[in-house]
């Protein structure tokens, strides 16, 4: 399982051309940016080339007054489709195949039902429209800590919407950051949502540092995403506690984890060889 580097975070104080050279520099195959927006398409796909860096994820944008996302947001549909078609252009100009959609948080004022009717009515148009750029819609639940008021905050929130949806391509970021800040059983909810997740984010839970390997739960579930085969990027979403190339030393761990074969793999592997 490859890991993406997150040029939001990563790298502080440089540039996004810098950014990526320094990713590139540190073994990096993929980038994930959050906002890519600020630099025209065609100039961020030349900087993706000269560094052999595939993007593998971007956002929607924010909105314009500030928000957290507006595909949840009725009255906004227009915004959040002007949005979502900014974001389909940067993946057409870059070979991007993600993007995720921020839900938003809506206002005190506005009805829960009405804010999930439309951000499945959303959903449901912006899919048409992904699919044939051959796009998956990404979703992600967001600590309530972090992002208080956002439209879902529990991997199954975040299921319940993709199958109402119905639309293959829509599917789950599943981000163990913000599954551990809200006190979950990190592989367990994994497990059970495991079907519908396309990306996967980690960082430490602690102020969103450096991934923990030698936390228990973090362990599990990267042996979890390994047992099923799972073929998406991993992405490294954390602000780095010092010098960020310095702070790839947990890399050496996760190498060495996912390349020693455990119990359950063993396991998984005898079962499914019986005939």
């Amino acid at each position: 399982m490859k890991l993406a580097a997150n040029l939001s975070l990563l790298y502080p104080g440089l540039d996004l051309p810098e950014r990526m050279t320094r990713a590139a520099s540190d073994g990096f195959e993929a980038v994930e940016i959050l906002f890519p927006y600020d630099l025209e398409a065609s100039l961020l796909c030349a900087q993706l080339q000269k560094h052999e860096l595939e993007l593998v994820l971007i956002n929607t944008p924010l909105g314009a007054r500030g928000e957290k996302g507006l595909a949840s947001l009725p009255g906004r549909e227009l915004e959040f489709m002007a949005g979502l078609m900014r974001a389909l252009d940067v993946c057409q100009a870059t070979g991007c195949r993600s993007i995720h959609v921020m839900a938003g948080i809506p206002p005190g004022s506005s009805a829960p039902e009405a804010c999930r009717e439309t951000l499945i009515n959303n959903l449901r148009k912006a899919a048409a429209m992904a699919s044939q750029q051959g796009v998956t819609l990404l979703l992600e639940a967001l600590n309530r800590a972090d992002m208080p008021g956002y439209f879902y905050y529990l991997p199954e929130q975040v299921a319940d919407i993709i199958n109402t949806v119905g639309a293959p391509a829509v599917r789950l970021q599943f981000d163990f950051y913000h599954c551990q800040r809200e006190g979950l059983d990190l592989d367990l909810t994994l497990r059970r949502n495991l079907a519908l997740v396309r990306h996967v984010q980690f960082a430490s839970p602690s102020q969103r540092r450096e991934p923990d390997l030698s936390d228990p739960q973090v362990q599990a579930a990267l042996i979890t995403l390994q047992s099923s085969g799972y073929q998406g990027w991993l992405g490294c979403e954390y602000h780095p506690q010092g010098d960020t190339s310095t702070g790839l030393a947990w890399r050496s761990a996760y190498h060495a984890l996912l390349n020693t074969t455990h119990p359950r793999q063993q396991s998984e592997k005898h079962h499914k060889e019986i005939p």
